[in-house]
Formats: C-alpha cells, structure tokens, sequence
C-alpha cells in the first residue's frame, strides 16, 4: 500500500532558528509547531528528519505519538495524501473535431495528442490554393458528422455574425463545444459548454454588449466591414497560450477534474488575452435566461358610432283600474 506523502504544490522548508515551514499550493508559509515543551515548541534536527521522511512517504522507523499527531494535522488541512495517478484521458471523450484557423488548430492538435485525445481537423476543400480555405460548417448535422466528443472552433479574427449559431445547439445533443477568436491584440477564450443550460456563444456576445457603453461599435465592429493596415499576426507562444488554455479546459472536462477551489468555475469563466503581453485575466459569466416572447398586440375594436337622437323608450303601460265591487244589499227580514 503506497504511504501517504506531500500533495503536488506543497513543500515543506526548514528555516533557520525557526523549525519547519510549510508552504502550501497557493504560496502561502506555515509554521510547524509540536507539543514537544523542552525544544520551545520547536522540532530538533532528529524530529525534523523524522517529520521529514514521514512527510515525504520515505521508509522510516515507526513514528512516535507526537509525530503522528502532526501527520494527521497535514492530513487534515489536505496536504497529506496518498498518491494519485494523473487522470488518463477516456477513450469515450477521445475524439475531438478541431475547426477553424491552422495557426490556433495546428498547436492545439499537438498539444490534444501529447495529453491522449484524438483530435481530426476539418478536410480541406477542393479548390486550389491559395484560393482554397476549409468550408465553415453551418448546421447541426454537419458539426456532428462523425460523432465527436467535443467540437474545438478557433478563429484568428472577429467572429462574424450567425457563424457560431448552429454551434451553439451542440451541448443539446451531448457533445462539448469549446471555442476562441482573436479581435486585434486581444484574444477570448469562452467557456466550454457540455450540457443544456452552459454559457454559449450567443451568451458571451449578449453579455459583452450589455457591459459596454459603446455596444453599438462593438455589434459594428463583429457585423463588419472594418478598415485595417497592417494585420495583427499570432507569434508563435501566443498561439502556444492560447492551445494551451484550450487544451487545459478540454481535459478537465474529459477526465472530470474539479475545478481550483476559490476560483471562477470553468465552465462559467471567458478569459480575456493580451496579445501582446501574454497576460490572461479571467470574467465571471453566466448563461442568458430565455425571454418570454412579447404577447401578440390585439388592435382595440372600432368605435361604434352613437345617433344624435336617441328615441325615448316606450312607455308602460300601468295597471287598468280595478272596479270597485257592487254593493250587494243585505236582505232585510220581516217585520
């Protein structure tokens, strides 16, 4: 049975004077304190080589009572821990359909073997270059020719208006939809859909307008045409990132890996890159509810015209007088 050991990203440092430190995955030190009152409190060279092998799962005489209290302190805070293989990628989730732009599907495909997945870019068409350019699927049928996995679309520019919308579809019928685009020195990549109700395309550029005073320029700017001199051309470890990142979101959701405690789920999260920089900053973002539509307006009914004169009604007749009884006389007796 394999001993427990230091988790990935935590490391133990012996400080001068100090005792131990730990510093934990987020590069945070913590100091190590024992019971042990006649080293105040601190471990000695002896304890600390002992703490030190125990740590590190090395074979080591048994560990004494305090030492076991201090392992199951690390154990606790969830940096001590038996290990794990690294997640193979399932042959189920294997086949990954690459769209768009050789520059990004080029290094992406690369990188997408090397972590065990099978990725298959989409056939040229048959006219000659440099005429030819690969034709853009455009319904659902065509993106799921071939029953992939997950669909991967990278554009090395603006995305034009309704290419992504049929797309957008895929997470309904169970296959990932993962994608990105340049717009100048900028790049987004959006988060992977896997399931109804994922942030999709149509999302990230609803919720983009809605954060921008100037979303009319913006809805021009992706509707087109634009003006340009020069072109922004992707250097080589900028397209290396941005496969890289890709890449990255597309394991975690083949192989299940949870996502970084305190960090934006990445299913909810559109990065944005710095071209020129390499830097990537990260948005929060969610799905757009559904609008109920607008209730057909029914038109108010024509006006009936009123006559000037409205007759009288008729008058009813009262009751006809009832006649009084005639009086009968009372017959008198003889006499």
């Amino acid at each position: 049975m394999p001993r427990n050991r230091l988790v990935p990203g935590v490391e133990v440092v012996a400080v001068p004077g100090r005792g131990l430190a730990v510093r934990t995955a987020e590069g945070e030190f913590l100091s190590v304190r024992t019971r042990r009152a006649d080293h105040s409190d601190h471990t000695d060279h002896a304890d600390q080589d002992a703490l030190l092998s125990l740590l590190a799962g090395a074979p080591s005489a048994p560990p004494d009572e305090e030492l076991r209290r201090v392992a199951r302190g690390f154990e606790e805070a969830g940096y001590l821990a038996a290990p794990v293989r690294p997640p193979r990628w399932p042959a189920a989730r294997r086949d990954v359909r690459l769209l768009g732009d050789p520059v990004l599907t080029g290094p992406l495909a690369a990188q997408l073997t090397a972590l065990g997945a099978l990725p298959r870019t989409a056939p040229a068409t048959a006219v000659p270059a440099p005429v030819a350019s690969p034709v853009p699927p455009t319904t659902i049928e065509d993106l799921l020719e071939g029953g992939p996995a997950a669909v991967v679309w990278c554009l090395d520019g603006p995305v034009p208006d309704g290419l992504w919308d049929a797309a957008d579809r895929l997470p309904e019928h169970g296959t990932a939809w993962l994608r990105c685009h340049r717009e100048g020195w900028q790049a987004y990549v959006e988060p992977l859909a896997a399931a109804p109700g994922d942030v999709t395309a149509a999302h990230v550029r609803a919720r983009r307008l809605a954060a921008t005073p100037a979303h009319r320029e913006l809805a021009a700017y992706w509707s087109g045409p634009r003006t340009s001199g020069e072109p922004v051309r992707l250097t080589v470890p900028a397209a290396a990132l941005l496969a890289a990142l890709l890449a990255d979101d597309l394991a975690r959701w083949a192989t299940g890996a949870p996502d970084t405690a305190g960090a934006v789920p990445a299913r909810r999260r559109l990065r944005h890159v710095d071209l020129r920089t390499l830097a990537v900053t990260e948005h929060p973002v969610l799905p757009v509810p559904a609008v109920a539509p607008m209730p057909a307006v029914v038109p108010a009914p024509a006006a009936v015209p009123m006559s000037t004169a409205v007759p009288a009604p008729a008058a009813v007749p009262g009751p006809s007088a009832v006649p009084a009884p005639a009086v009968v006389p009372t017959p008198r007796k003889g006499g």
